[in-house]
C-alpha cells in the first residue's frame, strides 16, 4: 500500500509539472499575439497526450 501511495504522489506531481509546462507555452503563445509556431503547437499537443496518460494511470490506480 505504501508504494501505491508513493506512486500516486509521484504521478500527481508529474501531472502538475506537465500542466505547468503546457500552461507556460500557452501563455507565451497568447502573449506573442500571433499564431504559435508548429513546434510550439506540437509541444502543447505532446504535453496534452502525456497529461492524459498520467491522468489515466491515476484513474486506474484507484
Amino acid at each position: 500500500m505504501k508504494r501505491e501511495g508513493t506512486m500516486r504522489t509521484k504521478l500527481t506531481e508529474l501531472r502538475d509539472r506537465l500542466l505547468q509546462a503546457q500552461q507556460e507555452l500557452i501563455h507565451a503563445a497568447a502573449e506573442a499575439g500571433t499564431i504559435p509556431s508548429d513546434n510550439a503547437l506540437r509541444k502543447i499537443a505532446d504535453l496534452e497526450v502525456a497529461i492524459g496518460a498520467v491522468e489515466h494511470m491515476l484513474e486506474t490506480a484507484k
